[in-house]
C-alpha cells in the first residue's frame, strides 16, 4: 500500500512538473516577443483556402499586418481590414479565434487562462500543445512551436471548426513602433469604402 501511495505521488508530481514546463516555455517565449516598444516579423499563413505571406508589427495587444492582398490594423479593440482589390475597409471588433487566425502573437495573451498545456521536445524545438478547458471557446486545439535556443516562436498551428491553419514566423526583431501604426487613417485611403461591421 505504501508503494502504491509513493507511486501515485510521483505520477502526480510528474504531471504537475510537465504542465509547469509547458507554461514556463510559453512564458519565456512570450517574454522574447513582448518588447514594450514593439517588434516586427515575417509570416506565412497556410490554410485550406491557400497560402499568403507578409509582414507583421506587434506592440502589446496591437498589431499591423500587410500581405499582397490586404492590410490589417488592430489597436487592441477595433480592427480595420483594407482589401486592395475592391478598395473596401471593413471595421470590426474581432473575437479571440479571429485574432489568433491572423495574429500569430496573440498566443501571448490567451495561453495564460482557459487552456491545459503539455509539451515535448522535438529536434531542437519545444512543441507546446494547448487544449481549451472551456468547450465554448472557438479554438479547439493549438500547437506553438518554440526554438529551444532563442525561445522565439516559429510556428503556430490552430484547429478551428475542425480545420487547421498554420502560421510560420521568421525574421523576428525588436524595434520601436508608433501607436499610430496600429490605427487606420482614412486620409491615406480617400477612395476606400468603409463598411462598419460592429
Amino acid at each position: 500500500m505504501k508503494k502504491i501511495t509513493v507511486l501515485l505521488a510521483i505520477m502526480l508530481f510528474s504531471v504537475g512538473a510537465w504542465a509547469q514546463s509547458a507554461r514556463t516555455i510559453l512564458d519565456r517565449a512570450a517574454a522574447t516577443v513582448s518588447n514594450p516598444g514593439g517588434m516586427e516579423a515575417h509570416f506565412q499563413m497556410i490554410t485550406k483556402q491557400g497560402t499568403t505571406s507578409g509582414q507583421i508589427a506587434v506592440k502589446g495587444s496591437k498589431f499591423h499586418a500587410t500581405t499582397p492582398d490586404a492590410t490589417i490594423w488592430f489597436d487592441g479593440k477595433t480592427q480595420w481590414t483594407y482589401m486592395k482589390g475592391n478598395e473596401e475597409v471593413s471595421v470590426s471588433n474581432p473575437s479571440e479565434a479571429e485574432l489568433q487566425a491572423i495574429n500569430p502573437y496573440n498566443f501571448i495573451n490567451i495561453y495564460k487562462k482557459g487552456f491545459s498545456l503539455s509539451s515535448r521536445s522535438v529536434s531542437g524545438f519545444y512543441e507546446v500543445h494547448l487544449t481549451p478547458t472551456d468547450r465554448k471557446r472557438n479554438i479547439e486545439e493549438m500547437y506553438i512551436i518554440v526554438d529551444q535556443k532563442t525561445y522565439h516562436p516559429t510556428h503556430v498551428k490552430m484547429r478551428r471548426k475542425g480545420k487547421w491553419s498554420v502560421i510560420l514566423i521568421s525574421q523576428l526583431k525588436n524595434t520601436p513602433l508608433s501607436d499610430a501604426l496600429f490605427q487606420f487613417n482614412a486620409k491615406d485611403f480617400p477612395k476606400a469604402e468603409i463598411i462598419d461591421l460592429r
